[in-house]
């Protein structure tokens, strides 16, 4: 039984595509005989002629993965694609880096850890990008014997 025309008159009214119409089996005979579209919207509201619904894509893995992700996971080196500046702009890098080292610096000029020269030369020298970190200015402290007393 060939029912093209009406297939694509359904499709029309429905407002899909062909492949989404479905005739109801038992009622073929009806629906061949329907070659107008008003006897095509007549056979739709008997539900003879339907339209199966769109298949959509689930969200449900990309919410897990989000909820993952803000737990801090899911971040390794296998999942990163850009530099290392693209991720943490080498500004804002630079910027946690020498606020930490000058903290530190103060705190050891407040405690009298360090002289006000000490203080003076080692804040130039981070700032020139000398240390790499906290721990290179302890150690550097260190070295040279800068510190007044022991903490």
């Amino acid at each position: 039984m060939k029912l093209k025309v009406q297939k694509r008159l359904a499709a029309d009214v429905l407002r899909c595509s062909e492949k989404r119409v479905r005739f109801d089996p038992n009622r073929l005979d009806e629906i061949k005989e329907s070659i107008t579209k008003v006897d095509i919207k007549n056979l739709m509201i008997d539900k003879a002629i339907y339209c199966i619904p769109v298949k959509g894509v689930s969200r449900f893995r990309a919410r897990k993965i989000k909820v993952q992700k803000s737990k801090g996971k899911r971040k390794g080196q296998g999942s990163r694609k850009g530099k290392a500046t693209a991720r943490l702009p080498g500004k804002k890098s630079w910027i946690n880096k020498i606020r930490l080292q000058r903290g530190l610096l103060k705190t050891l000029k407040d405690n009298k850890i360090i002289d006000l020269k000490t203080y003076r030369e080692l804040y130039a020298k981070a700032k020139g990008g000398f240390f790499r970190s906290k721990g290179h200015i302890k150690l550097y402290i260190e070295e040279h014997s800068l510190a007044l007393k022991k903490r």
